[in-house]
């Protein structure tokens, strides 16, 4: 997209985002990302590559007030959320968050805030990405997955059919608790007959700190990204306050910000989760409903929302309509 049309878009959507404000009252708008690739992963078109989230960051640059979570919070709480407010997040805490996405933000002078599961620090890896990086290396044309309880066969003979079997296999096993999912995980890699699967994808201690010192926020994201709702009370608070003490050890700073793992509200994460991130003194959480979150929110449950489109005009348009959700899930009451 050229500088003028990118300046018709964005001078487009400060106004329909003024206008919503004028209308219905300032809500805050906060995009997650995980990934930002260098090059475009061709098992997963729609995630945003180095030249597709410069372009983003153009548009929320010229468009849009950009604040850390904390201070997002803050001004909740004072009703006095400045005009067309977003927040910027990425969780998990991989490495090219700072290799690749770190200075897209800086060159457009944004902040953003990063939720970092400490348990991958330093050559771990995401469960999702253990299934992800099998699939993408196995030389087996067809997979049989009655090991893993499935009876089901996944032909991998294709692109297309390898995006199917991730899509398949995920939330097989998403919901299994940590120990049926690490043997699940192994199970897989012998299907595929993969040796050795990446341990460069997450951040080391050095990155971290980097995006410390670059004036981006940490938040904690748990030690080992577990769905909350798996775990018992004593393991769901060890989860959260080793996650958040780890890093307030790596960044000698604390931790005020903090993203449920997987978000969805009554299902990944419920109230007794909530009541512990209150517990332990944190001032804003996220979970990953769709909405946008005005005056009197509760800021330990704000909502999330990030377009898919590739247009930039469509994807503003969609941003622009989720500030008109006033009402988004939340785990009940206890």
């Amino acid at each position: 997209m050229n500088t003028l049309s990118l300046g018709l878009v964005a001078g487009g959507t400060r106004l329909a985002f003024g206008l919503l404000g004028r209308l219905s009252g300032q809500r805050l708008s906060v995009l997650t990302f995980h990934r930002v690739h260098a090059r475009p992963d061709p098992l997963f078109p729609g995630e945003p590559d180095a030249d597709r989230f410069d372009q983003l960051m153009r548009l929320v640059a010229r468009s849009f007030r950009v604040l850390s979570l904390a201070r997002a919070a803050e001004h909740l709480s004072q009703a006095s959320l400045p005009a067309r407010s977003l927040v910027l997040t990425f969780d998990d805490g991989y490495a090219d968050n700072v290799d690749v996405a770190l200075p897209i933000l800086q060159r457009h002078g944004l902040t953003a805030s990063f939720f970092v599961s400490t348990g991958f620090l330093d050559g771990g890896r995401m469960w999702n990405d253990s299934v992800i990086e099998c699939l993408r290396a196995s030389t087996r044309s067809s997979l049989d997955l009655t090991e893993l309880g499935v009876a089901a066969t996944l032909p991998l003979q294709t692109l297309e059919q390898r995006q199917q079997a991730v899509q398949q296999l995920l939330p097989q096993i998403k919901y299994l608790n940590l120990e049926q999912r690490e043997l699940a995980l192994t199970k897989l890699q012998s299907l595929c007959g993969v040796a050795h699967l990446p341990r460069n994808l997450m951040m080391s201690t050095a990155q971290l700190r980097s995006l410390q010192n670059a004036g981006m926020e940490i938040g904690g994201h748990t030690v080992s990204h577990p769905i909350l709702t798996t775990l018992s009370g004593e393991q769901a608070e060890q989860e959260i306050a080793q996650g958040r003490e780890r890093l307030q050890q790596l960044i000698d700073q604390p931790i005020q910000v903090f993203a449920y793992p997987n978000g969805k509200p009554g299902q990944d994460y419920d109230a007794s989760h909530v009541a512990l991130v209150r517990k332990l003194g944190f001032r804003a959480a996220v979970s990953t409903a769709a909405g946008a979150a005005g005056a009197g929110a509760d800021l330990l449950q704000l909502p999330r929302y990030t377009p898919w489109a590739r247009g930039l005009p469509l994807w503003a348009a969609r941003l622009a309509l989720n500030q008109r959700r006033r009402r988004y899930d939340m785990a009940a009451a206890a």
